[in-house]
């Protein structure tokens, strides 16, 4: 992968008629690091943010050891890219086919559930030859609980309810060598206090179960910047979990986890595009809702931008862009804030494109094409670079 030092340098060289992918393999591990450094606990990297074999090296090699994989193909694509790295299987509902395969070829030990159900799927599929049950089964039972401090909610689909949670727990607890409970606040959370409600119905779950828990998840959501969305610092974070995660009634040597996704990887990548047509406040770019810019169609997310062309000289003014598909619903509101003068044959960079951009890309309409390359500089936004931390006296929220 060629290394440029800014976007500036890659349009100047290349002149690109299709979108690159600008990675940033150093904002990725300095991410890592604090994640490594900094929670009270072991951080998992949630897979589907972002699943680049190139980003997965990075992170490793930045201390990151646990992965959350939500498919048998995640399973597959860790274990071929990190031979040694411990796989945990967190999609609440999986074939038994995953499943087998998963504990059988790829050594997973791992599995969340939400449902009697799937405990049995787990428990059979986790079988030796003979037909006796594993032994060495880690199992994670997911609660549900409020996403109402999250940008998007994932209080709906999986997590068992609080009155379900205690009989799940004791029933799975017969069957593993080691018992969690996990969750989810939803993507992007805006508050701390999120994974304080989480930990509260945790904690009334693991009360009423009245079982030896080895193991708190509290899961993803932890934020990125964006426009608009200008989160906490992570230390205010990582402070609320691991006072009230010490107060649950769990084992002495229980375990704290997270699974960061957006945070990991949100500042590893940005991409160039180029402006084919502008038509009053409405620019046509060469990628969209098919493409990288997935959710700033779908869920309306403002992405930062900047013009790359040294030309533009009037003042910002607010635009919408439209992708290169012949679907109307290839549009993405913003608003996103460029030079008043900026004409097609001009390129933007889009930023904070690490989490779920690559990802989501499609060949839709036969559009989807991106070179990728490395470049040094800073990603245009930054929880990890030192600009955000607060005086040592007042690092963290009130705890009262």
């Amino acid at each position: 992968m060629h290394a440029f030092p800014d976007a500036k340098a890659v349009v100047e060289a290349l002149r690109p008629d299709e979108p690159v992918i600008l990675n940033r393999p150093h904002a990725a591990a300095r991410a890592a690091r604090f994640f490594v450094e900094k929670f009270p606990g072991k951080s998992l990297y949630a897979v589907k943010a972002n699943p680049s074999p190139e980003l997965l090296q990075a992170l490793w090699g930045a201390g990151i050891t646990h992965y959350d994989v939500a498919s048998i193909a995640e399973v597959r694509l860790v274990r071929e890219t990190l031979p040694e790295a411990e796989l945990c299987f967190m999609h609440p509902v999986k074939a038994a086919s995953a499943i087998r395969e998963a504990y059988h070829t790829h050594g997973c030990k791992t599995f969340s559930l939400d449902s009697a159900e799937e405990l049995e799927k787990i428990v059979d599929a986790c079988r030796n030859e003979a037909g006796e049950p594993a032994q060495d089964l880690r199992l994670c039972v997911r609660i549900r609980v409020s996403s109402e401090y999250a940008e998007l909610s994932l209080a709906s689909k999986f997590g068992c309810d609080l009155l379900e949670a205690p009989a799940l727990l004791q029933e799975a607890r017969q069957h593993c060598d080691w018992l969690g409970v996990c969750f989810h606040v939803g993507s992007q959370a805006m508050s701390p206090f999120a994974f304080v409600q989480a930990l509260d119905r945790t904690r009334a779950a693991i009360a009423e179960a009245s079982v030896v828990i080895d193991m708190v998840d509290v899961g993803g959501g932890f934020p990125s910047i964006y426009p608009g969305m200008e989160p906490p610092p992570m230390e205010d974070f990582f402070a609320l979990i691991e006072r009230h995660f010490e107060a649950l009634p769990i084992a002495y040597n229980a375990e704290l986890w997270c699974e960061p996704g957006r945070a990991l990887c949100a500042e590893y990548s940005s991409m160039i595009v180029k402006v084919e047509k502008r038509r009053e406040s409405e620019l046509y770019i060469n990628d969209g809702a098919y493409g990288a810019l997935y959710d700033a169609a779908h869920v309306g997310w403002r992405f930062p931008v900047r013009a790359l062309e040294d030309d533009l000289i009037k003042p910002e003014m607010d635009f919408a862009f439209f992708g290169p598909t012949c679907d109307d619903a290839d549009y993405m509101q913003g608003p996103f804030a460029l030079p008043e003068d900026i004409q097609a044959g001009d390129f933007i960079e889009v930023g904070m494109l690490g989490a779920y951009g690559s990802a989501m890309k499609t060949g839709f309409n036969g559009f989807g094409d991106a070179q990728q390359v490395i470049v040094t500089d800073e990603p245009m936004a930054s929880l990890y670079d030192g600009s955000r931390e607060r005086p040592a006296a007042d690092n963290v929220v009130n705890l009262r």
